[in-house]
């Protein structure tokens, strides 16, 4: 059984910066690619940004410029920093990861964690 646990969560006036932290545990695994989705209130989960196992980085439009993933796939965990927050990034942000395709997809992920809320106030 894999778990990813992520934390880092919290809340955060507009403008500021969070880092939010992921790590997997469980058996023995490898993983192509791991990435963070959200998911705001009435909204569906959305792609925030995926890193592979080559380093190779993808983000959400509306987050580039703004949030940086980095980690070690190797070594199963993954970071999501978080500058200039606007409310519109207040979500559940979950960690994943995925053992397949590098397509950066919720349906390329195949574990994922439980959640860590953001909340940025106006």
């Amino acid at each position: 059984q894999v778990q990813l646990v992520e934390s880092g969560g919290g809340l955060v006036q507009a403008g500021g910066s969070l880092r939010l932290s992921c790590a997997a545990s469980g058996r023995s695994f490898s993983f192509s690619a791991m990435g963070w989705f959200r998911q705001a209130p009435g909204k569906e989960r959305e792609l925030v940004g995926v890193i592979t196992w080559s380093g190779t980085t993808y983000y959400a439009d509306s987050v580039k410029g703004r949030f940086t993933i980095s980690g070690d796939i190797a070594k199963n965990t993954v970071y999501l920093q978080m500058n200039s927050l606007k409310p519109e990034d207040t979500a559940v942000y979950y960690c994943a990861a995925g053992r397949g395709s590098l397509v950066p997809a919720m349906k390329n992920m195949d574990y994922w964690g439980k959640g860590t809320l953001v909340t940025v106030s106006s």
